[in-house]
């Protein structure tokens, strides 16, 4: 309780601090990362849980894990007989299924390593597909610039890849910062969401895993120990996942009210609702099934991304325009463009000049 009380003015502190932001990037990026994913690490070590609690950490790595959208990449204990038996008796959770156990704190992070670390063929490739993607993203952006010319329908496909690429490219910067500074090994944001085959592939194991992990002791796990005492252990994770999703909604929420200073429509809380529904239904379903009947991948992918994508045209990306978002960002690159080619003159200018 005094570690509580203690930490309450801090928390309080980050989710005024985003109302003193006006740009709409530097306003989203603090909601997410300091407003939300912050003050939910704060709570957690308030209660000697989540990334903060490792007893190792020194001031620098607690300073970056509290403050980035990042997480200490976890190593498997090894594996005993007795313990795969055991892991074999017990449920993974939904939002959690990449097969290693996410309790916090860790028994195994990885949370010192070599602050130069090499660069592997993998991250090669990744940096190679974020280059792509920032091309991409200034394409739409030059797209968007024409968006009088450009039918609705379009817009909204354009701002919910623009949504997309931006977020995973924000993710990794703060990743490959936290990873050359410190030498911290992290878990991935992404893990190729275009290939989910299911909601509990999607949320769980490759959509912007950092807030899955973190939703997972701070809202999950609580939820999931009080109901197991009135419905059993066998449904107990069915209020859990729609907890978990009703507080994402209501995070999200707060971040587009941030960016947007308007009244929220609660749309963005539907389209959490709905998906935290579907995904009970999905939970239910293969239980009373007994994983024996599974969708080919040929169709069960493209079934999920669909679903995704549409529900997200329909509920979410609505919000993104009304809070003008894309334009508010396009314009605060265009003015960061045009400072960085007036300094890069000026210097130019003073070379010639001696």
């Amino acid at each position: 309780m005094p570690r509580l009380l203690s930490i309450i003015p801090i928390v309080s502190l980050f989710f005024a601090l985003p109302l003193k932001l006006h740009s709409v990037n530097l306003c989203g990026s603090t909601a997410f990362a300091i407003a939300w994913l912050s003050n939910f690490k704060l709570l957690l070590l308030a209660f000697g849980k989540g990334p903060l609690s490792h007893p190792s950490l020194s001031l620098p790595h607690f300073i970056a894990i509290a403050c980035l959208p990042i997480r200490m990449r976890q190593d498997p204990p090894p594996k005993s007989p007795s313990n795969l038996k055991s892991q074999n008796r017990n449920q993974p959770s939904p939002l959690d299924q990449d097969g290693h156990n996410s309790q916090d704190p860790p028994p195994n992070c990885r949370i010192g390593g070599n602050p130069h670390p090499r660069i592997t063929q993998k991250e090669r490739t990744s940096i190679r597909n974020y280059a792509i993607k920032s091309i991409l993203v200034a394409l739409l952006f030059r797209v968007y610039d024409y968006s009088d010319h450009v039918h609705p329908k379009a817009i909204l496909v354009i701002s919910g890849f623009l949504m997309y690429f931006m977020l995973e490219i924000v993710l990794a910067t703060a990743a490959f910062v936290a990873r050359a500074i410190l030498g911290l090994e992290l878990e991935p944001q992404f893990n190729k969401p275009y290939l989910s085959t299911s909601l509990q592939d999607f949320w769980g194991r490759r959509w912007n895993l950092v807030v899955s992990r973190t939703l997972r002791p701070s809202v999950y796990d609580p939820v999931l120990c009080v109901s197991a005492q009135f419905m059993g252990q066998k449904w107990a994770q069915l209020p859990a996942v729609v907890c978990t999703f009703l507080v994402s909604a209501l995070m999200h929420e707060l971040i587009f009210y941030y960016m947007g200073r308007t009244r929220p429509t609660w749309e963005i809380t539907w389209f959490f609702l709905l998906h935290g529904a579907c995904l009970v239904v999905e939970i239910v379903i293969k239980k009373l099934a007994k994983d024996r009947y599974r969708l080919p991948w040929v169709i069960a992918m493209p079934l999920t991304v669909g679903f995704v994508m549409g529900t997200g045209f329909w509920l979410f990306i609505p919000q993104l325009l009304r809070c003008k978002v894309p334009a508010r960002a396009f314009e605060e690159y265009a003015l960061l463009g045009a400072f960085v080619k007036e300094v890069v003159a000026g210097g130019a200018v003073k070379l010639t000049i001696q």
